[in-house]
This record gives C-alpha cells, structure tokens and sequence, in this order.
C-alpha cells in the first residue's frame, strides 16, 4: 500500500510501495503478546491521526517509542521527518522496521533496545537544543506504549522534565503517548473529579496535559478490554510546584495513600509516630489546608503549599524527609510477631490497607 497525502496537499516524502502492515504481521509471523500487554495499530487514518496531533512533524526529529509492525511508523515517515528513531524492545518485530528503513534511506535508526534503560541525552543532534525558556525544540516523542510499561515510563519522565534531563536536555520536547483510557483521564483530571490521582498531579504540575482522543479498542489487533487515549504533553516553563520531583512526589503519593479518607490521614504518614498528630496539624496550618478535604478535592495550590511546608519542615529536620511510614509499620509488625505469645492484636486497619 502506497501511502498517498491528503488530497490538495503535496507529501515531502512519499514511501514506496509496500506491504500492508496486515502483510507485514503475517510475513514476519508477528503475534502480539498477551504478557507484554501488546496490541497492534493497523488503521492507517488513526496512525495519521495520532502523529497528527503532534504538530509540523516537517523535517522534525522523531522517536518512537516500541513501534512494533511500523504502523504509526508509516505516518511519522509521511510527515516529512528530518530524522526517526526507532526503539524496540521485541526483537521480532526488528526484521519488519529494517523493511521500512530501507524504503525510507538515511531517515530511520533502529535501536534494538529497552526505552526504560535507553540514554535519551544522546539520541538526538547538539544543534537541536533550545534554551527551557524557549519554544519547544523541533524534537518529538512519539508512542502507542504497551499499557504495562506506560504508567512507569510517563513516571520517569516526568522526573525528567523536573530534572531538565534524558529527553528533555534539548528543552521541553514534547510527547504524544497512548495509555489506557482510565489512565488518561487521570492524567487530565482536575479537583473533585474521582479520577484525580498521584498521576493528575505528578503531570498536571510539569506539563500542560491535553487528552486528544479516545481509540475504540476495537481497532486494536487483538482487542484490548479497554479503549485507548492519545494524550499530548508539552513541559512547563515554570513547574507549578518549585520543589525536588521526589518531595513533590512523596507528599502527593502520601495524600493519596488513603483517597477516600480525610487527607489529613495520608499527611499523617509523612511524620513518625513520635509527634505525628502534632506535626500533622502544624504542616496543614502552615500550608492552610482544610484537613477534611478528599484528597481528590485538592487544588493544585493546596499541594504546592503542602509541598512549601514539608520542604520547610524538611529543612529544619532532616531525618524527615528519609522517614518511611511502611518501615515504620514493618518494623511494628516485626515487634508484634516476636511477642505473638502475649496476645498482642494480629493487623492494624492501616496495615491492611497498605
């Protein structure tokens, strides 16, 4: 199949003629796996649709990450890209993109590799790089991620962009990435809504968070129990939180810790049981937080001046911010079991719920 460009318009590439990527599957006896949570993207129209909402992909840098039979890989190439690159984990589908390489000459590097472990500081050019405070640089990262590594990956990240690091030392590159459709619509939610989570924050307070469109699962070869969400991230100039990703991080995951309580239940665990409930009010004082919230009810404010607080408490006590409430509790739970023969209580409710 010949990709051809859009009527009126005039393609700056155009690839050869080539299998389908149907044919490509059954060619190279390509079968999504289940334990890798695979699932193919064989519409042509949708994989133009999600490199679509990219933007001018002309004579951009691409990666794309776990392309797989080279659906969305199609639709990058008939962007006009400068340069792609392909990273794979699954060497099975390698044989498949070395096809589409040489239909697209000195375009497409393949990289047989895991996009967890990669070093993204060098997969593009020197010259690209923008000052942070710039427009973003014309380098983009692409993606229909396979649903159990997208959770962890937009994690690390997003701790990238706090850090200006990995993909983000050439400035605030931008990112269209798939993820299940619940897990997109954490991503985008705001305060009050039940899907706001840990996820809505880490993300909300980096980038400016856009949930594009939703995939039926129906389109997906085999077909997911889920349908999918294009969800575009462009960083931040000024993070709505000024503070270190893993502080932002443990406040927020500690708030949510109990999401249906109060959230002055998950601020208590940041503090030793030694002055807990002190310590407790004091943060939600000077933060001037109501402590009977909903952690879903938070403002991205109210975490910032959680965040300010801690940081403050944090400063004046060290030993705080490496206290683990799960230690803590593990360490109880040991004490408890060496006693067992005086009667002591089997589970406290906190740690059933942890």
């Amino acid at each position: 199949l010949c990709l051809m460009a859009a009527p009126g318009k005039v393609a700056a590439f155009r690839l050869p003629p080539l299998p389908t990527i149907g044919e490509i599957i059954k060619l190279f006896r390509l079968k999504a796996l289940k334990q890798l949570s695979q699932n193919f993207l064989l519409d042509l129209r949708l994989t133009d649709k999600i490199v679509k909402q990219a933007g001018e992909l002309k004579n951009a840098h691409v990666c794309e990450v776990g392309p797989g039979p080279g659906g969305i890989t199609r639709s990058i190439l008939s962007a006009g890209v400068e340069q792609l690159l392909l990273i794979e984990k699954d060497a099975r589908f390698i044989p498949g993109l070395q096809m589409l390489s040489e239909a697209a000459p000195g375009k497409v590097h393949i990289v047989h590799g895991d996009i967890l472990t990669y070093k993204m500081e060098k997969a593009f050019p020197k010259h690209l790089k923008k000052s942070w405070e710039d427009e973003p640089p014309n380098i983009h990262i692409i993606g229909n991620l396979p649903f159990s590594v997208s959770t962890p990956l937009i994690i690390k990240w997003l701790e990238n962009v706090s850090k200006r690091d990995g993909p983000f030392i050439y400035g605030r590159t931008q990112m269209t990435l798939t993820f299940q459709k619940e897990v997109g619509e954490r991503l985008t939610a705001n305060p009050g809504s039940k899907q706001r989570s840990r996820l809505s924050i880490m993300a909300q307070h980096l980038c400016t968070v856009e949930n594009c469109f939703v995939i039926p699962g129906q389109a997906f070869v085999p077909k997911p129990e889920v349908d999918v969400a294009v969800v575009h991230f462009t960083p931040l100039v000024q993070p709505k939180i000024q503070q270190p990703f893993e502080l932002v991080e443990k406040v927020v995951q500690s708030v949510f810790q109990f999401r249906r309580k109060y959230c002055f239940r998950g601020i208590e665990t940041l503090f030793p049981e030694n002055g807990r409930l002190k310590r407790t009010e004091q943060l939600m004082m000077t933060a001037n937080v109501d402590p009977t919230l909903r952690p879903f009810q938070l403002s991205m404010s109210q975490f910032r001046n959680l965040c300010n607080a801690y940081r403050k408490m944090c400063d004046e006590d060290p030993s705080l911010f490496v206290f683990s409430y799960r230690e803590e509790l593990r360490q109880k739970k040991m004490t408890r079991s060496s006693l067992e023969s005086t009667g002591q209580p089997e589970q406290t409710e906190e740690e059933n719920q942890l």
